[in-house]
């Protein structure tokens, strides 16, 4: 028996996405679905109440004091408050203003400075002048040009120094197809190479993930000083 819509957390973002797009606004679903999400009538798929696995797995034995992070897409603050919690100064930001009120609201008192911000055209104060800029799946679900340029822009806050850290779905495959039906569409290992621009890489790793059991990257890159 297949998944029915009711069953399948993506089915609405999928919805939006495929219609907003075709009405030429590539992006503009993201604050649909928060806003439907906001009024009980769907479920943003990605909000999960806690800090992304991987990340955490990452960060074990991490300590940022004195370093400034930056959550890109950080939707409701699970990401944002856990790398506070670690010491980092953070700038979460997202394009849905709604998922910035929400985080405002579900984190009062937060040290975390949330911003509604586009990645398609940072502040240009942010150019550079992040330690630790942290992106988790939040391009998967973009398609054609506007996916190329998300992946384009993820390294431009990152300080001399300091790092990008990737966390996606992985595919193998070189052109995967990608059916609307089945956003969001996992990174391929040259879109990870997209990401880094002038970055060196410092660690990919290629695992499984546990919920979804799906293949994922976790790549690590690197500005060198002076650069």
């Amino acid at each position: 028996m297949g998944v029915t819509p009711q069953q399948d957390r993506m089915f609405r973002a999928r919805q939006l996405a495929a219609a907003s797009v075709a009405g030429g606004d590539d992006t503009g679903w993201f604050e649909k679905l928060y806003a439907e999400g906001e009024a009980g009538t769907s479920v943003v798929p990605w909000v999960l109440g806690e800090p992304n696995e991987s990340l955490v797995e990452w960060a074990a034995g991490r300590e940022g004091t004195g370093q400034r992070a930056l959550v890109v897409g950080c939707g409701t603050g699970d990401d944002a408050e856990f790398l506070a919690g670690l010491g980092f100064t953070v700038t979460g930001f997202d394009i849905a203003p709604t998922a910035i009120a929400a985080a405002r609201r579900l984190h009062p008192g937060s040290a975390v400075r949330y911003q509604v911000a586009d990645l398609l055209d940072l502040p240009a104060e942010w150019s550079g002048a992040f330690d630790l800029v942290v992106e988790i799946y939040t391009v998967q679900p973009l398609y054609g040009e506007v996916r190329a340029r998300a992946l384009g822009a993820l390294h431009g806050p990152v300080a001399p120094g300091g790092t990008l850290l990737v966390i996606s779905w992985a595919t193998d495959e070189d052109s995967p197809g990608r059916d609307p039906a089945m956003m969001p569409w996992p990174l391929t290992r040259a879109e990870l190479g997209v990401a880094a621009g002038p970055l060196r890489v410092r660690r990919i790793e290629h695992f499984m993930g546990r919920v979804p059991p799906l293949p994922r990257w976790r790549a690590e890159f690197a500005r060198d000083p002076g650069t």
